[in-house]
């Protein structure tokens, strides 16, 4: 990525385009993007940060995980999730487990997924999957006649053939580099992923992770304490579903307000985590 991915959309593309840079100019793209990046300053240079940086992630991650598994269906009170360790359970408890293995995992396949995002969508579905056991459809793009396990998603399902081209497509885009800021290129990767629900299962789940790892990755969020995942379950499914099928629709009113929504989400996430800051200062937390 660029290395002004964290500011405001550049005014002229690269040389040979840039389809990503170009999505960062639509109406209402560059109020989101500029509204995101002065949260995210200013939850950085509070006061904890500099001493308790490590306890404010930890609790993102925890708050995190606990939104992206309440958008899976399983919408568990975040004591409830901090207390609990049951999570090899069929049901909600293994969707709130998959959640937390994703949340850990993100941080680390940064190096991997600058080289090869595919791998790490694979890597990102097996650590979801809980390892997969001897279910060879664990860690791969569905073939044609698989199903897709998403109840919560009712979009129409793009063939395997569609999938496998699209997310060569989203890769090269990503391996080209963007001048597009950080939130235009994370809710791009979310809502393609999303959309096209790659594999079997945890479709969701790994699409929110892989948003993550954009938001760390680019510089906006490196310590990873913006959980994009708090803000989207806060604005509720039925906004979330609203605002995919506008990324769905490719029209640029569509797009923008996806790009919009998960600004939203992660100014959401900022305030989360400012009022942990806050908690932490005042020795409640």
């Amino acid at each position: 990525m660029a290395a002004d991915t964290r500011g405001a959309a550049p005014k002229t593309p690269r040389a040979g385009g840039d389809p990503l840079a170009a999505l960062a100019s639509l109406p209402g793209v560059v109020d989101a993007v500029e509204s995101v990046r002065k949260g995210a300053d200013r939850l950085y240079g509070h006061r904890i940060m500099r001493r308790r940086s490590v306890e404010v992630t930890s609790e993102a991650a925890l708050r995190g995980a606990r939104g992206s598994a309440a958008l899976a269906g399983a919408d568990w009170a975040l004591e409830e999730v901090r207390r609990r360790t049951d999570f090899s359970a069929v049901g909600e408890p293994a969707t709130v487990g998959a959640a937390l293995r994703l949340t850990a995992e993100a941080g680390q396949l940064l190096s991997v997924w600058r080289q090869s995002p595919l791998r790490v969508l694979a890597r990102l579905h097996l650590v979801a999957a809980g390892g997969g056991g001897t279910d060879d459809t664990v860690g791969r793009p569905r073939l044609a006649a698989e199903t897709v396990d998403e109840p919560l998603i009712e979009l129409p399902l793009p063939g395997a053939e569609e999938v496998a081209g699209r997310l060569d497509g989203l890769a090269r885009l990503l391996l080209a580099g963007s001048e597009a800021p950080a939130l235009v290129t994370a809710a791009v990767v979310h809502g393609e992923l999303l959309a096209l629900r790659p594999f079997g299962s945890h479709n969701g789940l790994v699409a929110r992770a892989a948003e993550r790892i954009v938001l760390i990755g680019s510089g906006l969020d490196p310590k990873s304490i913006c959980p994009a995942e708090v803000g989207h379950a806060e604005q509720g499914r039925a906004a979330y579903a609203a605002a995919l099928e506008g990324y769905v629709s490719g029209t640029p009113d569509g797009m923008a307000a996806w790009i919009a929504h998960c600004g939203r989400a992660v100014e959401l996430g900022v305030r989360e985590s400012t009022a942990v800051c806050e908690a932490l200062q005042r020795g409640a937390a």
